[in-house]
């Protein structure tokens, strides 16, 4: 037989048996969908930055703080005297460039358009060499050097001055009072999202210096600073193989600079410098200050490695199918040999039956994945696009797993359906050995292990979630509604007083307090702390700080548990703090009475060499609680309003903040009217967790469905098998349901044996992804228990079915033949 007719008789042995047909292409196509997604999403993760063609050569240099031998503080930004000192010192470096990132108030004044910016970086000149970014407007060499220089994206030229050459014009910056003009120099392609650094807006560096008043100075902190590190620094290396030798030369370059320092030495004070590759940010630093959220390289390789598992299960139902159906194929396989048909060319044809299955199931796949790209990526929260792309690569990838899969999903059955011997078939004596069954059993119980740990995995971060959105977080964040501070009016003075008792005199207001930030953002207030007269010696403590007026821990229900809250009526407490119980510990206190009355200092360098502690407030949660509840002072800050957190009553808000909003108006004309209601935006902390437990249970879902198929095929295989048996004992009196029971027995014995590879599998795995979380739950052995319950239960109902239908046909049907 040649290759046409092969190919002829398996498309109409493929026709055949509509029931089968369509079963195998479901889960097939089922299978192959899902893992196309999942390759998707996990390209997506992985081409961060590669957009870049020097991305290979650039690296972000990171820092470490250690005091006493412990790290405290694993910061992705650092110093902003590295970039210059690193091209100065290393002949590796090609170029370097540092980042500030802030927020303002810009302004097109000739067109009478202004907006906050949150995604604003002061930038070296340099910059624009290091990142490749090129300009569709505006001279490179000279766009950001010297002062008061802008680059915006083509979106930001667009909604600045609409189809205006926004080239030579003025944008304005509003910052607490002052009004500073800067020159649009150039404008640059907008950024793919696929970067871990997007920024829309560049300001030169020295413009920076101008906001800070140190522009000019002999000794700028802006060139000099090693305490301050919020500077993005990146070097780009003349060549990539030059990434170890780099590395290799950091520990003895912040030796050089800092760590040697006799101050340094004698506190035992050290930074330790990283080197990360950029391509590897996104997925692999989990560092504090980070430009972006990042993703997670174990989520992306899970939900990979789920892809493979998902797609495996599709195809070792195909093969429990189709030997399901060896049965109704053994007197054609018989006849065929009679003929003269060799074993080869039967392989050959059950082969290419395989072939043209998966064919059919590829081109369903194919719809499915580009029908449901878009929901899926607003599910896992990425900007998949609506309509499905792959890199040639993971085509590549996936194709190889497909024609694999397929080789050996119709391998196994083409050995077992050839293997038929043609007389005793022919003569009716053939009854299928259990040769084999052991493969399809194994099998299954692989299926079902697989099914059970992602239905536990479900159930653990779906409990973790809960867990952290339920705790109490020892503060009441609800109902309160948060206004970002004015900026570009009078940030101090008369409008302050004036919009306070406004907004306290409104009808459904409860309370106003200003802080320097809220629960839920990330805290980068930090400096040296110690206590002044410490018995056991000079014990100096990394300590995130917070501005806060009086009516701070009053508002937010803060329990103090020693001392007292500090107040305006006292005029002392303008140099005084309130630690948390964390810091009380970290400073070497006793306990939060003896810290009452004592002084704390962080030098003289801002000027609190002196400041007197008096009260401690109990630890509360002001980040998620992924994250664990760090030292905090509380320092009197009157005058830092990036914050107004307002409390008001639950009716009628929707009426409330129209109100709220003309006060502002009044009061802040040159600043505009930004706010957010606190419970929703700290919960935006654990969106993230949330979106991964949504695409895991998923892709559970499916697993177990796809399963369920596999089982099917099995059963269905049983049933043929044990036709005759089932009716002789019908004819002897057992009952449908003794029958039911009969052929259920052994599938669900095969989903409990899965149950039992799985827990300690799911225990481990799930136990270290908790791990991340600094508050997490304990696994519960009923978590394993639900996924068993569950997975015997799809099982039953599968297999039943197939149980159900045997027990009520006929003995007549199956007895006639004998």
């Amino acid at each position: 037989m040649d290759v046409k007719d092969i190919f002829r008789t398996a498309l109409r042995q493929s026709g055949k048996g509509r029931g089968y047909v369509l079963l195998n292409i479901a889960g097939l196509a089922t299978g192959i969908a899902c893992c196309l997604l999942i390759f998707e999403y996990v390209a997506f993760e992985r081409s961060y930055d590669r957009w870049n063609p020097k991305s290979d050569r650039i690296v972000r240099i990171q820092d470490e703080e250690y005091q006493n031998g412990k790290l405290i503080v694993p910061c992705a930004s650092a110093m902003p005297n590295l970039a210059p000192l690193m091209i100065k010192d290393f002949p590796e470096v090609e170029g370097a460039c540092r980042l500030y990132k802030s927020t303002f108030l810009l302004s097109n004044d000739a067109r009478d358009v202004r907006f906050s910016e949150s995604n604003v970086y002061y930038a070296d000149s340099s910059v624009l060499n290091v990142f490749n970014v090129q300009l569709t407007e505006g001279d490179r060499r000279s766009a950001l050097s010297g002062a008061d220089k802008i680059l915006l994206s083509a979106t930001q030229a667009r909604k600045y001055f609409g189809n205006e050459d926004p080239l030579g014009k003025v944008l304005t910056i509003r910052s607490q009072g002052r009004k500073l003009p800067l020159e649009v120099t150039g404008v640059f392609p907008d950024l793919p999202m696929n970067s871990h650094l997007r920024f829309d807006l560049l300001v030169s560096y020295k413009t920076f210096g101008r906001i800070i008043g140190s522009y000019g100075n002999p000794i700028d902190p802006m060139e000099t600073r090693w305490r301050w590190t919020d500077f993005y620094t990146y070097v780009l290396l003349n060549d990539k193989e030059n990434e170890a030798g780099f590395a290799n030369k950091l520990p003895g370059f912040i030796d050089k600079y800092f760590n040697s320092q006799p101050e340094n030495l004698a506190n035992r004070d050290r930074y330790r410098l990283i080197m990360m590759p950029m391509p590897d940010i996104h997925l692999y630093s989990h560092f504090i200050q980070e430009a972006e959220p990042n993703g997670d390289s174990k989520s992306v390789s899970f939900l990979f490695l789920i892809a493979l598992f998902i797609v495996g299960i599709a195809w070792v139902n195909y093969a429990n199918l189709a030997t399901a159906r060896s049965l109704e194929r053994a007197r054609e396989v018989g006849v065929r040999k009679v003929l003269g048909a060799r074993r080869l060319e039967l392989i050959r044809q059950f082969m290419l039956e395989s072939l043209v299955l998966n064919g059919l199931a590829l081109f369903v796949a194919l719809i499915g994945a580009f029908s449901l790209n878009r929901p899926f990526g607003l599910l896992a929260g990425r900007p998949l696009g609506t309509v499905f792309t792959l890199p040639l690569a993971y085509w590549a990838e996936f194709m190889a797993v497909f024609l694999a899969g397929t080789f050996l999903s119709g391998l196994y059955p083409a050995l077992i359906l050839s293997g038929y011997q043609p007389v005793k078939v022919l003569k009716g004596a053939f009854k299928n050995s259990t040769r084999g069954q052991w493969v399809r059993k194994a099998l299954i119980v692989g299926q079902f292990a697989i099914s059970i740990i992602l239905i536990a995995g479900t159930i653990v971060v779906y409990r973790q979630v809960s867990f952290m959105r339920s705790q109490r977080l020892g503060a009441d964040i609800d109902q309160t509604l948060v206004l970002k501070g004015p900026t570009g009016g009078a940030y101090n003075g008369p409008a302050n007083a004036a919009f306070r008792e406004e907004i306290l005199g409104t009808s459904g207001v409860k309370s106003l307090t200003t802080s320097s930030l809220v629960m839920g953002e990330e805290n980068l207030w930090s400096t040296d702390w110690e206590w002044i007269g410490n018995p056991q010696g000079r014990h100096i403590v990394e300590t995130r700080m917070l501005g806060i007026d009086e009516d701070f821990i009053p508002a937010y229900g803060i329990r103090v548990i020693a001392g007292r809250n500090i107040t305006r009526s006292i005029p002392s407490d303008r140099r005084s703090v309130l630690l948390n119980e964390s810091a009380v510990k970290s400073l070497d206190f006793p306990s939060p009475e003896a810290a009452v009355g004592q002084l704390v200092s962080t030098g003289k360098e801002f000027g609190w060499d002196s400041l007197k502690v008096v009260g401690v407030v109990a630890d509360y949660h002001y980040e998620g609680l992924q994250k664990v509840i760090e030292p905090l002072v509380f320092v009197p800050h009157a005058d830092g309003r990036a914050r107004y957190s307002i409390k008001i009553e639950a009716a009628d808000v929707a009426a409330l903040i129209p109100k709220i909003k003309a006060v502002w108006d009044r009061n802040f004309p040159d600043d505009l009217f930004s706010y957010f209601f606190l419970d929703d935006f700290f919960g935006r902390q654990y969106v993230e967790d949330q979106r991964f437990g949504a695409v895991f249970g998923l892709f559970a879902l499916f697993a177990v469905a796809i399963a369920c198929f596999g089982l099917l095929g099995l059963s269905a295989y049983n049933v043929l098998q044990r036709s005759k048996e089932i009716s002789i004992r019908k004819i002897l009196g057992a009952t449908e349901l003794t029958l039911v029971y009969i052929l259920s027995v052994d599938f669900l014995l095969l989903v409990a044996a899965g149950l039992v590879i799985a827990v300690p599998v799911a225990w481990i795995v799930m136990d270290k992804w908790l791990q991340s979380f600094a508050y997490r739950i304990a696994i519960s052995w009923w978590i394993f228990g639900i996924a068993g319950f569950l997975a015997l239960l799809v099982a039953f109902f599968t297999v039943g079915r197939q149980a159900w239908k045997a027990a009520m046909t006929s003995p007549v049907k199956n007895l006639r033949s004998e």
